[in-house]
């Protein structure tokens, strides 16, 4: 393929991949400038609020795109590769987590203040309230919800990040909206 001269900005995804497979430096800028900031929103809502950590995750995640491009099948969509990746990387976090101690201990208790530090008033308690109850869910199932209702991702998208069937993912979220208008009534 040839790109040279071309602007880096009009370049798709997959594009970008194929060129950072050829170590394009640029194609890496570009992006980074692309994803960084809604990966790390991911990560953030992931991993209980803990911004630091949340960075390092983000740090981590583009070490692996830069080290290893070529993993990237550039006839795949990279938006849904980028999640797989970050989704796999929690997966990882998580069960580290579980064996050294519980998420709480991990990451500290620091959730509502930070929420409220971003959120307006009428919106802090059900934030904190939601994220209290999400914690409650596992991880695959947490990473469903945050995927469709934060990061606002197609069913099929998710099913792909998730590696499940559509009507899997479907159901889950059904089963979650469920379990939380009942533990989320106060707020309607």
């Amino acid at each position: 393929m040839a790109f040279f001269g071309k602007n880096y900005k009009k370049l798709s995804d997959e594009e970008l991949m194929s060129l950072l497979i050829e170590r394009e430096k640029q194609a890496f800028d570009e992006l980074y400038i692309r994803y960084s900031k809604q990966m790390l929103n991911y990560f953030y809502r992931m991993l209980y609020f803990d911004k630091e950590r949340a960075e390092d995750m983000l740090h981590d995640l583009f070490l692996k795109i830069i080290e290893k491009p070529y993993l990237f099948n550039t006839e795949k969509k990279f938006s849904t590769w980028i999640y797989t990746v970050a989704g796999n990387m929690l997966k990882n976090e998580f069960r580290d987590v579980q064996i050294h101690g519980n998420h709480e201990k991990a990451y500290g208790n620091e959730q509502e203040t930070r929420i409220e530090n971003e959120q307006k008033v009428d919106s802090k308690l059900f934030l904190a309230s939601l994220n209290k109850e999400l914690d409650k869910f596992d991880s695959e199932l947490k990473q469903i919800f945050v995927l469709r209702y934060f990061d606002e991702m197609s069913i099929k998208e998710i099913a792909e990040i998730a590696n499940c069937p559509e009507g899997t993912v479907k159901s889950r979220l059904f089963y979650m909206n469920k379990k939380l208008s009942v533990s989320l009534a106060a707020f309607r």
